[in-house]
C-alpha cells in the first residue's frame, strides 16, 4: 500500500472496525477517494443505452454491438457518468446484469461515473448484490452510483418465481440489509426474506454511499426508507413531471423533518433525448421512436391490462392504467412532449425548465431507443455533446426560481 506510514499499516491491520480503516485510508490515501469537482456544484449530464431490440430486424448482438459503441462515445464525449438499466427475458431492454455491464465499462474508461438504474433488489440474494456492488466500486476507484428499486414488469417477477404482491417487504428488507452492508463492511440478517450470517464484504467498500445511492420511486412507502439511509430519489420518467414535483415535495418535507442539519441529495432524472438542427426533422423523429418506447412501456408492464388496485404494492399505477385504457394516443403524446427533444436551443430551454421544476443536479439522457437508426443516434448524441452539453455545465443547480409554465 504506497504512500501510508508504518503505524498507519498497523491501525489498518489490527482494526476490526471498518469504519476506522475507511477513515484511516481516506485521511492517508486521498487518491483512492471519488474524484470530486471545486468549486460551485455545477448540472452534470449522463448517458444511458437501452439494449432495446423492439423495432429491430438486428440480432441481439448487432443491438449490444450499436449500444456499446454508444456508450464508448460517452468519456470521450465529455459526459459526466453512463447509467444502465435492469430488465429481463424481453426485447423490451436486454440488459439483465447491470453491474456486470458497468464493470465492463469501468475498465473502457478513466473518469467517468457509472450508475444503476436501477439494481432491482427483488429479483436478487441480496448478499450478492453487495458483493457485486463492491467489486465495481474497489474495480473503478469508486466512481459508483448505486440506483435501487423494486421492479414492476409481472414477466420479470415470475421469472424469478418472486411473488409481485410481496416485492415491498422483500426490497425495504434487502434493501435495508444492503445499505448497511456498505456502510460497515460486514452483511448480516435474521429477516422475513432472507436470514444471512455475519459475513464481511471483501473487497470492503472503501468509502461511504452516503451522497451518492439512489432510489426510484416516490411512493409513500419508499421515502422513510430512502431518508432512513440518506439516499436521494431517481426519477426514472412514468408520469407528469408536475406530479413528480409533487411526489418529490413529499420527499424533501420528510428529510427536513428527520435529517435537518444533512445536505439532501438533489435528484437526478431521466429523459429520452433527441436532438437536431432542423426542427421538424426533430419533431418528427421524437414522436415517432419516443411514442414508440412509451407504446412498449405500456406492453411491457401490462399496463392497460393490469388491475393495480388489486397487486398489493402498486396501488398507484391504478391511475396510469386507467389513462392509457381511456386515451392511449394522449397518454403517449404527453409523454413524448415532455422529452427532451428539438434543436439544441429548444433542448436547453426544456432542461432548464426541468432543472428549475425538480431541482434535479443530473439528467441522464437515452439517446437510442425502439428502431431508431444508430447513426441518428450517434449524429444526435454528438450534436448535444457539442451545443448542449458545454452550456449544461456552465449552469449551477438550483440557480433561479422554478418558471410559471413548461416550454412549448
Amino acid at each position: 500500500m504506497t504512500g501510508i506510514s508504518s503505524s498507519a499499516e498497523a491501525v489498518l491491520a489490527a482494526d476490526p472496525d471498518t469504519r476506522v480503516r475507511r477513515a484511516v485510508r481516506a485521511l492517508l490515501e486521498p487518491a483512492c477517494r471519488c474524484p470530486r469537482k471545486h468549486g460551485k456544484e455545477i448540472m452534470k449530464v449522463g448517458v444511458s443505452p437501452v439494449f432495446q431490440r423492439i423495432g429491430f430486424t438486428r440480432s441481439d448482438y448487432e443491438v449490444y454491438h450499436n449500444e456499446l459503441a454508444l456508450a464508448d462515445l460517452a468519456e470521450p464525449l465529455g459526459f459526466d457518468s453512463i447509467w444502465t438499466t435492469e430488465h429481463h427475458f424481453t426485447d423490451y431492454e436486454m440488459i439483465p446484469s447491470p453491474l456486470q455491464f458497468l464493470t465492463y465499462m469501468a475498465g473502457r474508461t478513466k473518469r467517468i461515473r457509472l450508475g444503476t438504474m436501477v439494481v432491482v433488489i427483488p429479483w436478487h440474494d441480496p448478499l450478492r448484490v453487495a458483493e457485486e456492488i463492491s467489486v465495481l466500486e474497489n474495480l473503478s476507484g469508486g466512481r459508483m452510483i448505486l440506483g435501487i428499486g423494486r421492479g414492476l414488469g409481472r414477466v420479470e417477477f415470475e421469472g424469478f418465481r418472486v411473488p409481485m404482491e410481496k416485492s415491498r417487504p422483500i426490497f425495504n428488507e434487502h434493501a435495508e440489509n444492503i445499505l448497511s452492508s456498505l456502510e460497515t463492511g460486514y452483511f448480516e440478517s435474521d429477516g422475513d426474506w432472507s436470514k444471512v450470517p455475519r459475513r464481511a464484504l471483501r473487497p470492503t467498500p472503501f468509502e461511504s454511499f452516503h451522497g451518492r445511492t439512489f432510489i426510484a420511486g416516490i411512493s409513500p412507502e419508499t421515502v422513510p426508507l430512502a431518508v432512513k439511509h440518506g439516499a436521494g430519489m431517481l426519477v426514472i420518467p412514468s408520469k407528469s413531471w408536475g406530479e413528480v414535483s409533487a411526489d418529490l415535495k413529499r420527499f424533501e418535507d420528510a428529510w427536513s423533518a428527520e435529517r435537518p442539519t444533512d445536505p439532501r441529495p438533489r435528484p437526478l432524472a431521466a429523459a429520452f433525448t433527441y436532438v437536431d438542427k432542423d426542427p421538424k426533422r426533430a419533431a418528427d423523429i421524437a414522436t415517432k421512436h419516443i411514442g414508440e418506447y412509451w407504446n412498449s412501456v405500456l406492453d411491457h408492464y401490462e399496463i392497460r391490462q393490469t388491475k393495480f388496485d388489486q397487486v398489493a404494492g402498486y396501488n398507484h399505477y391504478k391511475g396510469m392504467s386507467d389513462a392509457a385504457n381511456s386515451d392511449v394516443d394522449q397518454v403517449i403524446r404527453n409523454f413524448v412532449d415532455q422529452m427532451m427533444w428539438g434543436t439544441p436551443d429548444q433542448v436547453l430551454e426544456k432542461v432548464d425548465w426541468l432543472r428549475a421544476t425538480l431541482d434535479i443536479s443530473t439528467l441522464i439522457c437515452h439517446f437510442s431507443f425502439t428502431g431508431m437508426p444508430y447513426e441518428l443516434a450517434n449524429r444526435s448524441m454528438r450534436l448535444f455533446a457539442e451545443e448542449v452539453l458545454p452550456v449544461l455545465h456552465s449552469w449551477g443547480v438550483s440557480s433561479h426560481v422554478k418558471p410559471a409554465s413548461e416550454p412549448s
